[in-house]
């Protein structure tokens, strides 16, 4: 029955995944929520800060502008643009400067030709179709008695893991390489730097959530699979 596939015990396996997102997303939102109401004592609007970092690592070609939204924030590669969140593009809080810093950290990476970003980029594509297609051609697989097929789904699910897993250094460098920024260029003090990392780290723990779905999908999709290819 292709009902199967839409509800079974494996399901279960999720529960633990979704307990960990749903606690990284409350971190993320109270950390942000906390440190969006302390201002930063050195007065760096995020917007300005961002526009002179990216001038003195010449990156003068990237272009900040706000976005909609709620933590919203990102680094579009293909257009060269920096978008901040209405929440922190004229905002000078600690929030604000981290998470615009890490954004920064992004174009750098490009701009230095940083491994794993450019890695990820090139997953993208197949990451998409495969997350797409692994459910179809799990059910295709199952319905035409071709293990073979059934199996296949597990390989594209795959690309989609792989993708989650090369994100990881990706947002920790990113962070990592903010922080540097925030003390090194003097836009906070000595004391505020753990402020922001508190909530970058509180970000990251969304896509070690993230990548706990993944894995724990995979799984489910090679049981599923695999148990057809026994019957």
């Amino acid at each position: 029955m292709p009902f199967y596939y839409f509800w079974d015990p494996t399901y279960l396996l999720l529960i633990p995944c979704v307990i960990l997102t749903l606690w990284a997303q409350a971190r993320v939102h109270g950390a942000y929520r906390k440190f969006a109401q302390v201002a930063s004592r050195r007065g760096w609007i995020a917007s300005a800060m961002a526009r002179r970092i990216l001038d003195e690592n010449g990156l003068q070609e990237v272009t900040v502008r706000p976005t909609g939204g709620s933590l919203t924030d990102h680094y579009d590669p293909r257009n060269q643009t920096l978008a901040l969140s209405q929440g922190v593009y004229e905002s000078s809080s600690v929030a604000a400067l981290g998470i615009a810093a890490h954004e920064v950290g992004h174009a750098l990476q490009y701009r230095d030709a940083y491994a794993p970003i450019r890695w990820r980029g090139a997953l993208v594509p197949v990451a998409n179709l495969g997350s797409s297609l692994a459910i179809p051609v799990l059910i295709l697989g199952v319905l035409l008695s071709m293990p073979r097929v059934a199996m296949l789904s597990v390989a594209l699910f795959g690309f989609a893991t792989l993708f989650q897993l090369v994100t990881l250094p990706v947002e920790f460098n990113a962070s990592r390489r903010a922080l540097d920024l925030l003390e090194e260029g003097g836009y906070m003090e000595r004391e505020e730097i753990p402020q922001a990392k508190k909530v970058l780290s509180a970000a990251a723990m969304t896509y070690v959530a993230a990548l706990a779905v993944s894995l724990v999908q995979l799984l489910r999709l090679f049981i599923l699979a695999g148990g057809r290819r026994r019957d």
